[in-house]
């Protein structure tokens, strides 16, 4: 097994750059419907999920990858059983003060978009803790999106631009992509290349609603415990044989035509 992941690692660094993806996102979706067809309980699925999270992690780094955004917790999420959140909480600070030496050792550089209202001061500590502690970090980009919701960001963006027109900072003729884009959450990261979504589900569930515009979709039957790293790989061979055109026109010499 090792052998053939060296060799299909080899294969995918060897393909151009241009034709690889420089911003992967992932839903990680089926947590629960994976631990109900084991007959476990549904937190035993979120358990197992964090092994994915490393294993995807750790594969991205080596691939050269920018960035890897995860929607580790939707806004929606809120509406879960009380029991279910409590375990989520704890397995969030759990994985913040577990995965923090990885993170250091392998130069990646964490950071959490996201409402912090509702987190527990214990998990934001933890939270804020790697984030500060990787701030300098050069290698792979890991951002987890926690209590997000494209629709609330967009929501603060608005708000923001809004008080800056109110303040005399900025004009109303002013706001434009560029602007609106530089208040997001998002502010200063890469646009994702390629979305990956597990569980086999066709939707984007409210999430990086502006930055996927231009994304290309993956989507796999597999539950997010069930992910590993040939899944990864077959997304980002799958898009490297994607003709990306932006919504224009592909042309006779393979320039793009708006």
């Amino acid at each position: 097994m090792s052998e053939s992941l060296s060799t299909v690692r080899s294969e995918i660094l060897d393909v151009p750059r241009e034709r690889q993806p420089h911003h992967i996102a992932v839903i990680m979706d089926g947590n629960g419907r994976w631990a109900e067809a084991q007959g476990l309980p549904r937190i035993e699925g979120h358990r197992r999920g964090v092994a994915s999270v490393r294993r995807t992690v750790e594969e991205c780094a080596r691939l050269g990858i920018e960035q890897l955004t995860l929607y580790c917790l939707s806004s929606e999420n809120w509406k879960r059983p009380r029991g279910e959140l409590d375990f989520l909480m704890r397995l969030l600070e759990q994985y913040m003060i577990e995965e923090r030496a990885m993170i250091l050792a392998q130069n990646i550089q964490a950071s959490v978009i996201g409402r912090r209202e509702g987190i527990p001061a214990n998990a934001l500590r933890e939270m804020d803790r790697t984030v500060d502690l990787s701030a300098e970090n050069t290698g792979l980009r890991l951002c987890l999106a926690i209590n997000y919701g494209g629709r609330a960001e967009l929501v603060d963006a608005v708000r923001r631009i809004a008080r800056e027109v109110l303040q005399g900072d900025l004009a109303a003729d002013e706001i434009d992509e560029r602007v609106i884009a530089a208040r997001l959450y998002t502010a200063g990261m890469p646009e994702p290349d390629l979305l990956i979504r597990t569980a086999g589900e066709m939707r984007i569930s409210n999430f990086l609603l502006w930055q996927i515009s231009y994304a290309e979709l993956w989507v796999t039957e597999a539950f997010w415990p069930e992910f590993d790293e040939p899944h990864l790989h077959q997304a980002i061979r799958d898009f490297a044989m994607r003709d990306r055109r932006f919504g224009g026109l592909r042309g006779s010499c393979g320039q793009t035509l708006r």
